[in-house]
């Protein structure tokens, strides 16, 4: 190795090629090494596109909302090695173990960084077991920091709070998940009632936060939200259809159904009403009208509502609608 100021090889005397990508000076003609590990001063990236910065950008780490501290702090390993992979001496293990004991204690101090820390946990492993998209932890995360920040979060339950932000978060990103679901993987199924509750709280909360608008900003408001209702019913029909495993065309016929009614009706079917339930009546009229067989209690069983609930629904839907059938004659 030679000085940085050099920028002749010391094997061959030719000139020396920087390469910015490795941080290294090379010879041209022989190929050695001269100076590795150079400081680069030039700006961190001059992409245009996120994708591309990114892509080259040099710092390591992101914050995130899922953390309590943001994921900015450093976490003390329990491997007991050092940074170049050694294990540490026996006469280290307990000081090591005391610093990280104090260092965890130091991360969360305050009863409210205290409580932070466990909901935001909570969120993260629910979300983990569901494989949910990252978009929906962060979500969760944020809905529960600005309701703590606003409301009195002490004294509630982690589980149950936790729960209803990740059940608020699917909603707000359009992710087709069942509260049933939800609570389930939350391990508080006894406590279903206090999860909706919390979930209303969440939900008025956020409304609340937002500012008073004029009445066309309401007027498509409305609009968006009878079109999020619908979507929302498609996707549950989907959904449905997959877990049945049944014919492609049954779940397009459904959907068509679905949107038709509700389009003509405009969305008085769906008010009041669960959207699993109304997504097997549809798929269940659908599997009659194109005459394939299907009992009720299958698809009940995979929609997790009961069979009463679905004849109910097809009921309603039958008794209010007509439905045309156009048939084409058969190719020969």
């Amino acid at each position: 190795m030679v000085a940085i100021g050099q920028r002749s090889c010391p094997e061959c005397s030719s000139i020396l090629i920087e390469d910015q990508s490795s941080g290294e000076y090379f010879c041209s003609s022989c190929g050695y090494v001269a100076i590795e590990h150079i400081p680069s001063l030039l700006p961190e990236s001059i992409a245009r596109e996120p994708e591309e910065r990114l892509k080259s950008s040099r710092s390591s780490g992101y914050t995130s909302y899922a953390y309590h501290d943001l994921g900015i702090s450093t976490e003390i390993p329990y491997a007991n090695k050092d940074f170049t992979g050694k294990s540490i001496g026996s006469s280290m293990v307990e000081q090591v173990a005391s610093i990280r004991r104090w260092h965890t204690r130091l991360r969360v101090s305050s009863s409210r960084d205290r409580r932070l820390y466990n909901v935001l946990s909570k969120i993260n492993e629910i979300c983990s077991i569901l494989s949910l998209p990252k978009i929906v932890c962060e979500t969760a995360s944020l809905l529960y920091r600005n309701f703590e920040s606003r409301s009195e979060a002490k004294g509630r339950s982690i589980a149950c709070m936790a729960a209803a932000s990740v059940y608020l978060a699917c909603k707000r990103c359009s992710i087709v998940r069942s509260m049933d679901e939800i609570v389930e993987v939350a391990n508080c199924i006894r406590s279903k009632k206090l999860v909706y509750r919390y979930y209303r709280m969440l939900a008025i909360e956020q409304d609340a936060s937002s500012n008073v608008v004029d009445a066309q900003t309401s007027v498509d408001k409305q609009e968006k939200r009878e079109e999020y209702t619908q979507l929302t019913l498609d996707r549950y029909i989907s959904k449905l259809s997959n877990l049945s495993r049944i014919d492609t065309k049954v779940e397009k016929l459904a959907i068509d159904i679905a949107r038709k009614i509700e389009h003509e009706d405009n969305n008085a079917m769906i008010d009041g009403k669960a959207p699993t339930g109304l997504a097997a009546a549809y798929i269940y009229i659908a599997a009659m009208l194109l005459g394939i067989r299907m009992l009720q209690h299958d698809i009940s069983s995979v929609s997790k509502v009961t069979e009463v609930t679905v004849r109910n629904r097809c009921r309603e839907i039958l008794s209010n609608y007509r439905i045309r059938l156009l048939l084409k004659p058969a190719q020969s």
